[in-house]
Parts: structure tokens; C-alpha cells; sequence
């Protein structure tokens, strides 16, 4: 569980900023980046673990040199809003590992979930998986032609 925010101060924007750049920094690289010594850089790097502000280190990875060459957006409308269902629901598409994101909306739809998948037919057999044994009201597909901002570090400095 993340702290209250106003424990992050400064320093720590840094380090999350330049985490966020380049999460394969060494410890003396970030703590040069940031104007810290490697020990004091290592214990806001632990503290900031600590408290959830750090949930972990990812490699960007180019999905499309791995031939999955389809990202579709999939909006759900659902006529089921029972905690159950959902439970239930949110078990199932987290099964699925074309997946990569997913959310419970507000506004016209229900659910927004990001697919990855190799071509149109890997996303028909998707589909035939995410919809067995679930009563979804609608599902429509919004397939990407370009990622024009993808995975953009937030702005930290807009929170000093």
C-alpha cells in the first residue's frame, strides 16, 4: 500500500524519474543522476519499495520483432454488476495472456482490457476465450494501426 504522498519529496521524484528512463541504472549511476551518495541513494531506493512507490523493474520489449503484430483495445459492456460476477470475470480475462492491461471504467462502458496478439486470427481465438461462459452485453475491438505515445514516463516534475 502506497503512503501518503507527502512523504516523497524532491529526491525521490528524481529517482523515480530517472527510474522510469532507464530502470537498469546501477546504484552508483542514479545515485551521480540525483546528487546523492550510493548509501543514502540506497535507503530512499529501499524505502520507496518499502511504502509501493516502487512495484518493481520492467524491460521494454519490442513486441512486434516477436510477431505479435496486433494490439486491438476491447470495450465491454456487461449486464452483470454483482460483486460475484465481477470477481469472477476479472479471474477469467486475468487468465488469458494475450492480455497486458485491463480495467473497470466509468462512463458507456464496463471494462477496457489492451490485447497483444499475433494477427487477426490470434485475436478470433482471444475472443472465443474471453467470451466463453461470461453474458457480456457488447464487445467491440478497436484495432491500433500506430503507436504514437507508448509507455511515456510520467511527468514527475509536475508534482513538485
Amino acid at each position: 500500500m502506497i503512503e501518503s504522498q507527502a512523504k516523497v519529496d524532491g529526491v525521490d521524484l528524481k529517482i523515480l524519474a530517472a527510474l522510469q528512463k532507464d530502470s537498469n541504472l546501477s546504484q552508483r549511476e542514479l545515485a551521480e543522476k540525483v546528487g546523492l551518495s550510493q548509501n543514502a541513494c540506497w535507503r530512499r531506493l529501499q524505502r520507496l519499495h518499502s511504502i509501493g512507490m516502487i512495484r518493481g523493474s520492467h524491460s521494454d520489449i519490442d513486441i512486434g520483432a516477436l510477431g505479435l503484430d496486433l494490439i486491438v483495445f476491447v470495450m465491454i459492456r456487461t449486464r452483470h454488476h454483482s460483486k460475484e460476477w465481477s470477481d469472477g470475470f476479472r479471474a477469467h480475462v486475468e487468465k488469458l495472456p494475450e492480455v497486458i492491461d485491463f480495467y473497470r471504467i466509468g462512463g458507456e462502458w464496463d471494462y477496457l482490457i489492451k490485447v497483444v496478439t499475433r494477427g487477426m486470427s490470434g485475436y478470433d481465438a482471444f475472443y472465443q476465450k474471453l467470451i466463453t461462459n461470461f453474458d457480456l452485453a457488447t464487445v467491440t475491438g478497436f484495432f491500433s494501426m500506430e503507436a504514437i505515445i507508448d509507455n511515456r514516463p510520467v511527468d514527475l516534475t509536475r508534482l513538485r
